[in-house]
């Protein structure tokens, strides 16, 4: 065993030649092919399933119901017949005799005698418990409107005529108080002349003030017309109070 490990010795089982190496390659591929041939033959033998076919079998034509047979021309003539005689469908000759229209004198629809207080044009005779047309209700005139809103006074729009006028009154207390000076006052005329309502805009002092305010509110104008209308106005009045 010791001359097998230290000295080389020839071995027929583990020969290196390439004849050898050539057998066993192609042993391989013979094997490998029967196997793929196997294979494929048991494929090819399995046949795939046909699925199974519905057939519907129609009866013949000896067995089908036949139409039911049209009308016979007698038939038709009847009818025909019958539509001629119910009164209903159009002559088919002409009378022998044509009589007048029986005229009535009763005013009733169809006759040329009319009603007294007919409407021209309407329906000849007119109609028996018509009611004679009514005339419509003459328009409503309405009173003229009165404008609400007041317009200033001055420049081109002159203020209308004073119709009376009442003066201040100069008080002993203001006198004594030696006051005296301007009061600048604004008043709304209504649409019928007389003043509504007053405001200060310029005073010396109160004592003025109420004097001016008492005297502008007992004066009274002309309506102011604008367009035929009567319009509530606003006027600017200065007193001139001095000792």
């Amino acid at each position: 065993m010791f001359d097998l490990i230290t000295e080389p010795a020839d071995r027929p089982l583990r020969e290196k030649s390439v004849g050898s190496k050539v057998a066993a390659v192609l042993a391989h591929a013979a094997g490998l092919t029967a196997l793929i041939g196997l294979t494929l033959s048991r494929e090819i033998s399995v046949r795939p399933e046909v699925p199974t076919t519905l057939a519907f079998v129609a009866p013949p034509l000896e067995q089908l119901p036949l139409p039911p047979p049209p009308p016979s021309t007698s038939r038709a003539a009847e009818a025909s017949r019958t539509v001629s005689t119910s009164g209903q469908g159009a002559p088919t000759a002409a009378p022998a005799e044509v009589r007048a229209e029986r005229e009535s004198t009763g005013g009733s629809v169809g006759t040329l005698s009319g009603v007294e207080g007919g409407v021209e044009g309407g329906i000849a005779g007119g109609l028996v418990g018509a009611v004679a047309p009514v005339a419509p209700p003459p328009p409503l005139q309405t009173p003229a409107v009165t404008s609400t809103v007041p317009v200033r006074v001055g420049g081109p729009l002159k203020a209308p005529a004073l119709v009376h006028r009442v003066e201040p009154a100069y008080s002993t207390l203001a006198a004594a108080s030696q006051l005296s000076g301007i009061v600048v006052l604004e008043a709304v005329v209504g649409a019928s002349g007389g003043v509504e309502s007053v405001k200060v805009l310029r005073s010396p002092g109160a004592l003025l003030d109420i004097a001016a305010v008492e005297a502008l509110k007992q004066w009274r104008y002309s309506p102011l017309m604008l367009n035929g209308v009567a319009t509530p106005f606003v006027v600017t009045v200065t007193f001139n109070f001095t000792i």
